[in-house]
């Protein structure tokens, strides 16, 4: 029996990187496979988030809904309470709306859905099956639905959850001490987790044939960050070193593999299935690191709390949060990944902020003043583009987002810590995310050999589900590309818009705990999300 959708998503996939290994102008294609179904189908870039970030972006395409809406803005989220800011992981209960795999559950059809973040807990009602990400090993059982799944898959050949989940003790090593050894080991370690859910997959197409398969491949985004040198096309050069060459054959590897991966789903699930592919966002090279809030300090919005010179100073001092003295902060950035700037507002007369009747002027005082941070040589903007929430984020979670979210000249995240300069050059260009990723269909129904314009990310949630023969719910932010599907299949089965979603099904589970929560800190912080 064969799946009728297959939706494989590849974590910080860009056609930068993917033109280039499915290309044979350099000898045999890495990825001949993916190449064909370019030629077999239809391809688009993809837009992400205003924030082109790992948690709200996969949240946006499973729900066809933007932050503004579903409220998942970060990897962390934020509440202020007087002089305290206290801040907590995000997960699946802060979605604030429904998604694809509930939309699609509850209309009779049964998914499957592997290693997408933010899906823990899952819901109890799922018609399905559920394997989450970006959760630790030992939480997998709990976090794993229906209750049987997961010994169930102790049945597979060679599983392994220790592999399965993010390595954390391993990647905090790595994050310690980046040697080259180091590098190419934890670039290794990404082969074997990968095939972990690629028979996880296969297991459940077999068994179990879901109407919708989904599973996630996220090692693409973990090489590109700390491999990018070694992948993007500009930065190849044919006087590059041993351990250059070394390590690009081994990152050509993953790909090699990912392609055997993607290849063994699409011919498994049958002749007859429509395959679509996205990622989150897209990457590029950053050059420059931006320190935020030391220029936010310098400017007057921020103060910080002195820092002891004494060991737990210094703990203090590289935490991932920005040590500030509340009493004495107006604006400032709470995390790398976020991107954002918040303006602190007393909402009550006493508390510390500024008065909400001052918040539009002193928001556009802080605009001046970042559009001013230039570079001195160039007089080029260092923060490319400022965007105010509500031209952003507009929404019922609007409240949760940053006040404004910056662009940097590099697309680069920035830098919260109190060091100087200011602005400083990275020794080599790093990997971060660019707002463009990618957007693949192929299969019966689809336009062969097609690319055509720029989609959005929340369209890949409503895609999916007319692949599915349902109705696009009404209140989705997300369109279906017709122009990626034949005008016999758009005939014969016509985009329909229907009800609007339920709203999100709350899905119970335990919190997490203190020192999983800090494993997951330390991962974030090893590619650069946190400090």
């Amino acid at each position: 029996m064969t799946v009728k959708t297959l939706f494989i998503g590849m974590d910080g996939a860009t056609f930068t990187v993917l033109d280039s290994l499915t290309s044979a102008a350099d000898g045999a294609p890495v990825m001949p496979f993916l190449g064909s179904l370019f030629k077999r189908g239809t391809r688009a870039k993809l837009r992400s988030t205003p924030n082109p970030l790992t948690p709200p972006a996969w949240v946006s395409l499973m729900t066809g809904r933007s932050p503004g809406h579903h409220g998942v803005f970060d990897f962390i989220r934020a509440e202020e309470r007087g002089e305290d800011v206290f801040f907590t992981l995000y997960d699946s209960r802060d979605c604030r709306v429904e998604t694809i795999w509930a939309i699609a559950s509850r209309q009779g059809k049964k998914v499957a859905a592997l290693n997408f973040p933010f899906t823990a807990p899952p819901p109890k009602d799922l018609n399905g099956f559920m394997v989450p990400g970006f959760v630790p090993w030992r939480h997998l059982r709990r976090n794993t639905t229906p209750a049987d799944l997961y010994d169930r898959l102790k049945a597979i050949p060679e599983f392994s959850a220790q592999e399965l989940a993010w390595d954390f003790e391993q990647e905090k090593q790595a994050m310690e001490s980046l040697s080259d050894h180091d590098r190419e080991n934890w670039v290794r370690y990404h082969l074997p987790r990968e095939k972990q859910w690629f028979r996880i997959a296969e297991y459940l197409m077999r068994e179990e044939a879901p109407d919708l398969m989904a599973v996630m491949f996220d090692g693409v985004d973990k090489l590109q960050h700390q491999a990018w040198q070694y992948l993007d096309p500009a930065l190849q050069s044919p006087e590059d070193g041993e351990y250059h060459l070394r390590m690009r054959s081994l990152c050509l590897d993953y790909f090699r593999q990912l392609d055997s991966f993607i290849e063994a789903l699409v011919t498994a699930a049958g002749p007859e299935v429509q395959v679509f592919m996205a990622s989150d966002h897209g990457f590029t090279a950053t050059t420059e690191v931006v320190r935020i809030n030391t220029y936010l300090g310098e400017k007057g919005w921020l103060a910080w709390k002195p820092v002891p010179d004494t060991e737990e100073g210094r703990r203090r001092e590289d935490s991932m949060f920005a040590y500030l003295d509340w009493s004495r902060t107006v604006a400032y950035c709470r995390t790398p990944s976020s991107n954002g700037i918040n303006i602190r507002v007393a909402r009550e007369p006493g508390q510390p902020g500024i008065p909400l009747a001052e918040y539009e002027t002193t928001r556009e005082r802080l605009i001046r003043d970042l559009e001013d941070f230039r570079d001195p040589e160039t007089g080029e903007r260092i923060v490319a583009e400022i965007h105010k929430r509500e031209d952003v984020f507009p929404g019922s979670a609007m409240g949760d987002a940053p006040d404004l979210q910056l662009v940097l000249r590099d697309f680069g995240f920035v830098s919260i810590k109190n060091k100087l300069p200011v602005v400083e050059k990275r020794p080599e260009p790093a990997g971060t995310h660019h707002p463009d990723g990618v957007f693949i269909a192929c299969g019966p129904g689809i336009a062969e050999g097609k690319q055509i314009g720029r989609r959005r990310i929340m369209d890949v949630g409503a895609t999916l589900l007319y692949s599915l023969g349902l109705p696009v719910p009404s209140d989705f932010e997300g369109q279906v590309p017709e122009s990626m599907f034949t005008a016999e299949h758009k005939a014969a089965q016509p985009v329909v818009i229907g009800a609007p979603t339920t709203g999100a099904r709350r899905a119970d589970g335990d919190a997490m705990a203190d020192d999983e929560k800090a494993q997951i800190m330390a991962q974030l912080q090893l590619l650069g999300y946190m400090e």
